[in-house]
């Protein structure tokens, strides 16, 4: 079965062709945000212009015709309205066009299930790490239980929020990451409440601080106590469902100081950490075309009348 999958939640305007489960492309592109950050119409705009491009190089990359397509999948939520939208737009007009099934994904779901791929694992712990959300997850039948989660904000866009504030171009926590690399530690405000944490305090506190602390100093000390939380709650979920494989997904999974640490962490505790490549801890169309293609070999699609999009979608709610 050849499916393709769309992702479009947020900045990148993602299509992925997966063949029982191998990958045979992934194209995207990404708009540039510069340090101004996401502005959703303008990246609405940009996936519009993209959508053709991308799905051409995708098609053309995996060696395939469009008509040899049986299956379409496309990220439902959550994410970012109007960038969603159109990611729906097009498979909704690939999938009609075609005549073939149609599957929904849950951006969430589909992170963990590509990094259980790569690592080669069944039923791990997962930390999932992105722009919108940061959670601690187990599957429980067939739906993620959400053991932990942010009060606030995801990790992702409290990194984001503050290289904007401090002025970092491109406003990315990847550019946090690389400054980071030369600070030194200073003492910030650490908040984790069993196995919830928050990050607005955190935040707040760092920005206060842009000028009077040298900038490395803070993008340090920003990430370690962000992910010392994550490790902390992941550690505490770890010893209650006594799982022995953790993995780490979504955006922030790119980051080698997060692995380390919960690699760490999780070697204590006689448990494996796994991950995928960067290039699928990204956003990204592959994921969404291997989760699609799971679904459809268990003969799940919805009609085409019944597909949209759900800002909102909790990963609670998906079946897996």
């Amino acid at each position: 079965m050849l499916v393709l999958g769309i992702e479009s939640s947020a900045h990148t305007f993602g299509v992925g062709i997966v063949e029982n489960g191998k990958i045979l492309a992934n194209e995207k592109e990404m708009y540039k945000i510069g340090n101004k950050g996401i502005i959703p119409a303008k990246v609405a705009e940009f996936h519009a212009r993209s959508a053709r491009r991308v799905i051409e190089r995708a098609i053309a990359h995996a060696g395939v015709s469009l008509r040899d397509i049986s299956g379409i999948g496309y990220t439902r939520g959550p994410g970012i309205g109007t960038c969603l939208q159109i990611g729906m737009l097009s498979a909704k007009t690939l999938a009609y066009r075609l005549g073939v099934p149609i599957v929904p994904v849950n951006h969430a779901v589909a992170h963990i299930e590509i990094a259980k791929h790569f690592s080669n694992m069944k039923d791990p712990l997962a930390v999932y790490v992105s722009g919108g959300n940061s959670q601690i997850l187990k599957l429980e039948n067939q739906h993620y239980a959400v053991l932990g989660e942010t009060f606030d904000i995801g990790i992702g866009n409290m990194l984001d929020n503050f290289a904007r504030a401090a002025g970092l171009n491109p406003a990315w926590g990847s550019t946090v990451a690389k400054l980071a690399l030369r600070g030194k530690f200073v003492e910030m405000p650490y908040t984790v409440k069993g196995m919830d944490f928050t990050f607005t305090g955190l935040l707040t506190y760092a920005t206060k601080q842009i000028g009077k602390v040298p900038i490395e100093d803070l993008c340090y000390s920003l990430q370690e106590v962000a992910f010392s939380m994550l490790c902390e709650a992941a550690e505490r979920a770890l010893m209650l469902t006594k799982s022995k494989e953790i993995c780490v997904c979504g955006g922030v999974a790119q980051s080698d100081r997060l692995r380390q640490m919960l690699a760490l962490m999780a070697k204590e505790h006689g448990a494996r950490l796994g991950y995928a490549p960067n290039e699928y801890n990204a956003d990204n169309g592959a994921m969404i075309a291997y989760v699609a293609g799971e679904a459809l070999s268990k003969g799940y699609s919805v009609p085409i009348d019944k597909v949209d999009i759900e800002q909102r979608y909790r990963i609670e709610k998906a079946k897996v």
